[in-house]
């Protein structure tokens, strides 16, 4: 696979506290260079980003984001803001507290209520995979099917750590085939990006594989 169709499948990604808009530009600016899937920035952003981007590159942004706990409310208003904004892809996060209690039901309907407000726009689910159980995880899997959403997100890069092969492995043997799958946090390099696509990822979230094709560039110019 080469590094252009890899890029293709990068949500190419800011979500740090202190960005501001100009960082935020120069992402959107190689995204657009790069052909990137999407840019994934912070929601204040996003309606500026829209108006830059126009139809040259998707929006995505998260809701409830890092920690998941905010109410289904709060969500729900966060992910209509965002679409009135201009955002096409949500990537929200899960109340990681209920699905550790078991608390099912809450879960699987607040994915389906910001689904039901994506409609055609793209729902991922972000369940924080370092943080639960191989069966919490199996769960989700089962959750996420059942909701609707389009795909499972392993993390949000905020937490211990992000994306591992086997997580991959564990999605791709238990999510329906309605569901993409979402590798995110720590990818560093276009040799670990093939494998996670390679374990059936569908998506990448990562800013590094950008500023790897910057770095080269670079230094084939000499500067």
């Amino acid at each position: 696979m080469d590094r252009k169709e890899i890029l293709s499948k990068v949500d190419h990604t800011l979500l740090l506290q202190p960005s501001t808009w100009e960082e935020i530009k120069v992402i959107c600016n190689d995204a657009m260079k790069y052909s990137t899937a999407s840019v994934c920035i912070p929601p204040c952003f996003v309606k500026e980003a829209h108006k830059y981007m126009g139809n040259k590159m998707a929006v995505c942004t998260v809701i409830g984001f890092p920690n998941g706990n905010h109410t289904t409310a709060c969500k729900e208003f966060e992910t209509k803001d965002a679409l009135a904004n201009g955002a096409s892809e949500i990537d929200m996060v899960i109340n990681i507290g209920a699905l550790r209690a078991k608390d099912y039901d809450y879960v699987l309907n607040e994915m389906k209520a910001l689904k039901a407000i994506c409609g055609n726009k793209v729902l991922k689910v972000i369940i924080e995979t370092c943080l639960l159980t191989e069966e919490e995880k199996i769960k989700m899997c089962e959750l996420v099917t059942a909701s609707g959403a389009d795909y499972i997100k392993t993390s949000t890069g905020f937490s211990t750590s992000g994306a591992t092969f086997d997580d991959i492995e564990l999605f791709a043997k238990h999510v329906g085939p309605n569901v993409k799958i979402k590798a995110a946090g720590g990818i560093s390099s276009f040799d670990d990006a093939e494998k996670f696509i390679s374990l059936g990822a569908d998506r990448l979230g990562t800013s590094r594989l950008v500023k790897i094709m910057n770095a080269d560039s670079t230094e084939i110019s000499g500067y």
